[in-house]
C-alpha cells in the first residue's frame, strides 16, 4: 500500500465513523476504498469490520447523553445483536455473496420508507393502540427483537445500511425521538461490528494495515459524527438518512 492509499484509507474510515454515527452506511465508503487499493473482497470485509469497531465505541461514547434510561432496552436488544451479528458473520464464511444480493435491496427500500413515513406511521400505530386501549411497549414487543435479529445477522454477513435498517425498525415499534433511537442504533452497531469481528479473527485473514487505518480514522469520525448529528433536528436527521440509504441502495443495485 503506497503513502496515497493508506492516506484514501484513513480519509474514508474518518468519513465511514462520521456517517456510522449520524446514520449508518459508512461501510459504502470505506469498502470500495479498500478494493480500490488492491484487497480481495472478503479481506476487505473483514479488515472493515474490524476497523470501524473503535468508529461505533467514539460514536456511541459521543451520544451517551442520549443513552440514559435506556440500559434494559440497550440489553436487550443488544443480546438479539450479538446473536445475529454471530450468525450473519457465520453465514459470510460459507456462503457466497449471491446469497443476500436479492433480498437486500428490498430491505433497504422497504427501511427507507418506514424511516420517511416513520411520524405518519407512528401516529397512525398510536391511535391503533389507543382504540384497543393499549399502551406503549417500552421494548417493540416481540416484532422488534425478531426484526433486529434478521438485521444484525445482515450487519454481521456486510453491514452497509445496517444502521437505516435498526432506526427504521425502532423508529416505527418504539415511542422515542429520532436522536435516542439513534443513540441505541450506535450501541448496536458497535456490539455487532465487534462480534462480527472477533470470530473473524478465527476464520478470516486481516489486512492490519487497512484495519489500523480504518479504525484511526473511524475513530476520529465517531467523535465528529456524534458533535454534529445530536444537533440535527429530527427532520434533518430523516432527510440525511433517507439520502444516505438511497445511495446505499443504488450501491447495491449497480454493484
Amino acid at each position: 500500500m503506497t503513502i496515497w492509499e493508506a492516506v484514501a484509507v484513513c480519509v474514508a474510515g474518518v468519513g465511514a465513523g462520521a456517517i456510522n454515527t449520524i446514520v449508518g452506511s459508512g461501510t459504502l465508503l470505506t469498502f470500495p476504498v479498500l478494493l480500490a487499493v488492491g484487497l480481495p473482497p472478503v479481506t476487505a470485509n473483514v479488515s472493515n469490520a474490524l476497523g470501524l469497531v473503535p468508529g461505533s465505541v467514539s460514536g456511541a461514547i459521543g451520544y451517551r447523553r442520549e443513552l440514559r434510561g435506556q440500559l434494559r432496552r440497550v440489553l436487550l436488544l443488544g443480546g438479539v445483536a450479538l446473536v445475529g451479528a454471530l450468525s450473519g458473520a457465520a453465514l459470510l464464511v460459507v456462503l457466497p455473496s449471491s446469497a443476500f444480493d436479492t433480498i437486500v435491496p428490498v430491505l433497504i427500500a422497504v427501511a427507507l420508507l418506514l424511516v420517511a413515513f416513520q411520524p405518519r406511521l407512528a401516529r397512525a400505530v398510536q391511535r391503533r393502540r389507543e382504540r384497543k386501549g393499549a399502551s406503549a411497549r417500552p421494548h417493540g414487543g416481540v416484532l422488534l427483537p425478531s426484526g433486529m435479529l434478521f438485521a444484525s445477522a445482515y450487519g454481521g454477513y456486510f453491514g452497509a445500511a445496517q444502521g437505516i435498517i435498526y432506526l427504521a425498525l425502532m423508529g416505527l415499534l418504539l415511542d422515542e425521538n429520532l436522536q435516542r433511537i439513534n443513540a441505541v442504533k450506535n450501541v448496536l452497531g458497535a456490539l455487532v461490528n465487534g462480534a462480527a469481528a472477533v470470530f473473524f479473527l478465527f476464520v478470516a485473514d486481516f489486512d492490519w494495515t487497512a484495519v489500523l487505518l480504518v479504525a484511526g480514522g473511524s475513530a476520529a469520525g465517531g467523535v465528529l459524527g456524534a458533535v454534529v448529528g445530536r444537533r440535527l433536528s429530527p427532520t434533518t436527521l430523516r432527510v440525511i438518512i433517507v439520502t444516505v440509504g438511497t445511495a446505499a441502495l443504488v450501491h447495491q443495485l449497480v454493484r
